[in-house]
């Protein structure tokens, strides 16, 4: 028997081993820890952002048949855009919000908009009645001055049905199986907090395995260069085709994607800029997509 070898080999176990815990212990600081976040920031926050990234769920995200990755840009400053996912059994729970503004006012409504939202839905809401619950809750709050636009949605991580409601946001875009970019249609019911009283429709589109979900706010497609040139659609969904067939992973294709809106406005935004990505594999998969 090669001792050496053995002993190299566990050598290299103890190494992953530690580095584990080591990460372990980062994270179970980093809620409580304000030496972490001071070590981690590399520029002033201002307090809507403060608000906003002890309120949203991890970046990233990976499960047997679904993986998410979600960006908001700039990460210091983010004061009205706002994303929100969680599983709960065979269900993916998405949603995005864009308040008005992009001070702390904005940045209280876009966190009033999550609370709300999981309030409802861990209630068991359904998808209209945790739109009216984020409206029930702005209005409550701020009158009718202040509103949030809004995709709500479900994935059936089972089947890939997706459920989902359009409260004046951007239509989302279905990549299917990273070629074909499709925009969901779904009947708007107007924006949570002006109390318009328009009827919410519940719409459905079914996912194939490989098609990604695309969520985003308009910062990203109205980022403008020197010239005034918006990114687009057109090009914000050319993007996502073309490094989708490069097979990169929707954390690295959401990492790209973010440097290139930064890169064509010169490394500024003037509006927040969030894009989340959700990819529905086929159940019979049994790896993990990192």
């Amino acid at each position: 028997m090669d001792t050496g070898q053995d002993d190299q080999a566990t050598r290299d176990a103890l190494r992953v081993l530690a580095s584990m815990v080591a990460l372990l212990l980062l994270l179970s600081k980093r809620g409580f820890s304000d030496s972490y976040a001071r070590l981690t920031r590399t520029a002033p926050m201002s307090v809507a952002a403060e608000m906003q990234w002890h309120l949203t769920p991890p970046s990233a995200y990976a499960g047997r048949r679904t993986t998410v990755a979600a960006v908001s840009e700039p990460a210091y400053e983010v004061g009205g855009d706002a994303f929100d996912y969680a599983v709960a059994d065979d269900v993916l729970h998405l949603s995005m919000f864009d308040a008005m503004g992009h001070d702390a006012r904005a940045g209280l409504t876009a966190n009033m908009a999550v609370a709300a939202c999981r309030n409802a839905r861990r209630q068991g809401a359904d998808l209209a009645q945790t739109s009216q619950a984020v409206e029930d809750a702005l209005t409550e709050q701020f009158g009718t001055s202040r509103y949030v636009t809004g995709i709500v949605a479900d994935l059936d991580m089972r089947t890939g049905r997706l459920t989902w409601i359009n409260r004046g946001h951007h239509l989302p875009l279905l990549l299917r199986s990273g070629r074909w970019p499709i925009q969901l249609h779904c009947p708007p019911a107007g924006p949570m907090g002006v109390a318009l009283g328009l009827p919410v429709t519940v719409c459905h589109d079914q996912m194939h395995p490989g098609d990604r979900l695309v969520l985003y706010t308009d910062g990203v497609i109205e980022a403008r260069d020197a010239h005034g040139r918006e990114f687009s659609l057109e090009r914000f969904t050319d993007y996502l085709v073309r490094h989708h067939a490069d097979r990169l992973t929707v954390h690295e294709t959401l990492r790209r994607l973010i440097h290139s809106v930064l890169d064509h406005h010169d490394g500024h935004l003037d509006d927040d800029a969030t894009v989340l990505l959700a990819e529905w594999r086929d159940p019979d998969q049994d790896h993990l997509t990192p």
